[in-house]
């Protein structure tokens, strides 16, 4: 990919997810009201609580996190598939509960439905691939079941 395709790309990402009232301030509102529903829920929030020590280090990196994803922005760097490995219990359950609170967050946010659809159709891709790593990497499982499955 050319350097002026990326830009090209990373403008045109930018432009869908503005056009829909996704900007900064809705990721950050999303990002906060996400995980305190996380925090605040009996399945999740023990996991988290036992990996997070410091939330609003967190936080705002969850904050780069989902404008790299929504805009392309290319600002994050880290390696999520390996932080999710890590977690011993960690399993399909827990992924699809992640999914239903971030679901009910997009819906209490009150988002068009343009923009809900476009948030968590990454979201279930990226709960996809990290299900898929966890069971690939940290498990053995060649043949691992899909979250919908």
């Amino acid at each position: 990919m050319t350097n002026a395709h990326a830009i090209a790309a990373r403008e045109h990402k930018q432009t869908e997810a503005l056009s829909l009232g996704i900007d900064d301030a809705f990721i950050a509102t999303l990002v906060q009201n996400f995980y305190t529903r996380i925090r605040s829920d009996a399945e999740l929030g023990p996991i988290f609580d036992d990996r997070i020590k410091d939330w609003p280090s967190h936080l705002e990196r969850m904050n780069t996190f989902w404008r790299s994803i929504l805009f392309k922005s290319g600002e994050f760097s880290g390696n999520p598939m390996m932080k999710h490995v890590a977690i011993p219990r960690i399993a399909k359950p827990d992924f699809s509960r992640w999914l239903k609170l971030f679901g009910e967050t997009l819906d209490e946010m009150g988002a068009v439905s343009a923009a809900r659809n476009l948030i968590f159709k990454r979201a279930e891709m990226i709960a996809e691939s990290l299900l898929l790593g966890i069971c690939i990497h940290r498990d053995g499982i060649s043949h691992p079941q899909k979250m919908k499955g």
